[in-house]
């Protein structure tokens, strides 16, 4: 996936973000029903708001994103 870096004057900026959210005393609580839904809402969210996820992954007591946020070149 190719895509255009931010360039300053003396800088290049290319930021990924690597996210983790745990559930409270890691209970498994995202099964199918919550863990479908939760994958759902991070998407909608991403897509609203220019953000690619590059990699994600729903546990049943926690939650991965590898995610990077388009910006437009000035």
């Amino acid at each position: 996936m190719s895509r255009k870096k931010r360039i300053g004057s003396h800088t290049v900026y290319d930021l990924r973000v690597h996210l983790v959210w745990i559930t409270k005393y890691r209970y498994e609580v995202l099964d199918k029903t919550i863990g479908n839904r939760t994958r759902e809402l991070v998407r909608q969210y991403c897509l609203n708001n220019d953000i690619n996820i590059l990699r994600g992954v729903v546990s049943k007591d926690h939650v991965h994103l590898y995610v990077f946020k388009v910006l437009p070149i000035v």
